[in-house]
């Protein structure tokens, strides 16, 4: 397809905006021949752990146009879920603040098939396809190069003005567009204070993460049942981990979102230490029936908030 007027790109980031997405960059699509080492070496360690399919499509990870043939561009959007207010209560089981309400994979795919409909339709009609975190692509790395943050390091995009609260979605095309520059600083310094309050260490250096020994892997990945030596160190969380981006020094300018379906269930944020304990199937599956809570499943829920 020929290049497209640079004004396109203008547009679609105004749509993204109009759409509820707080960022929007966009970067040549290409082979990320320089994350091809990193991503070798990670699975190589096993640090994916038993996510095997993490291992699947290697290719495809590193060269969108294995998605798209004739992939051109790739649109990168951010979406904001840092919430207005959270759990209460003392010692109540924890739950990460991304499965407060609807599973962000039914919002941002919703979003994102209208800004896909608005590029074919308003714009020029394209192929192309659209994810969040449902696909073998390296998310967070196309964030970077469509300038909208950098690795920080533990090993989540930061972005200056919205700290790591959002999800990230991507758009691959078949069109050419102007594309921004790619994020090339790092404004994490010597600070580690994701390195130091992870619970269980699994950040094993500076921007490399275990996943074996990550809290979220642990209640949410993995099948087997909890190690005993991780069990009284999961400061009480049952479903994901957000400690190394509360300490973060970037979530401190966070701001709540202002996406009605990613607020949670009235009853969510004041459920008693009692009331999880006791929790029913039928109360669970009403409690998270669009909740991305709902991908451990109720016995694994039950058997983490036991541990």
């Amino acid at each position: 397809m020929q290049t497209q007027n640079p004004k396109y790109s203008e547009l679609i980031k105004q749509k993204a905006a109009e759409l509820g997405f707080e960022a929007c960059g966009i970067a040549r699509a290409r082979k990320l021949a320089e994350e091809e080492k990193g991503l070798k070496a990670y699975l190589e360690a096993n640090y994916n752990g038993k996510m095997a399919y993490m291992a699947n499509h290697f290719d495809k990870r590193l060269d969108p146009t294995e998605l798209v043939p004739g992939a051109k561009s790739v649109i990168v959007v951010l979406l904001n879920y840092f919430p207005r207010q959270m759990q209460t209560g003392s010692n109540v089981p924890l739950i990460s603040k991304y499965a407060y309400g609807t599973d962000y994979h039914f919002v941002v795919k919703e979003k994102l098939q209208q800004l896909f409909d608005f590029i074919n339709n308003e714009i020029s009609p394209v192929n192309g396809r659209f994810f969040t975190d449902s696909a073998p692509v390296l998310e967070r790395a196309w964030a970077v190069q469509a300038g909208l943050g950098w690795i920080g390091k533990n090993g989540l995009l930061l972005n200056k003005q919205l700290g790591s609260f959002f999800v990230i979605g991507e758009i691959i095309l078949d069109m050419e567009m102007s594309c921004d520059q790619p994020y090339a600083e790092e404004h994490c310094g010597s600070c580690t204070q994701c390195l130091s309050a992870c619970p269980t260490q699994a950040l094993v250096k500076p921007y490399v993460l275990d996943s074996r020994k990550c809290i979220s892997y642990l209640t949410i990945e993995l099948k087997d049942d909890i190690p005993e030596e991780f069990r009284p160190k999961l400061m009480r969380r049952v479903f994901g981990c957000d400690i190394c981006q509360d300490v973060c020094p970037w979530n401190r300018k966070a701001k709540a979102h202002n996406v009605d379906s990613l607020n949670p269930h009235r009853q969510l944020l004041e459920m008693s230490k009692e009331e999880w304990n006791t929790l029913s199937e039928e109360e669970f599956n009403e409690l998270f029936r669009k909740s991305a809570v709902k991908r451990a499943g109720y016995k694994k829920l039950m058997k983490n908030i036991s541990f």
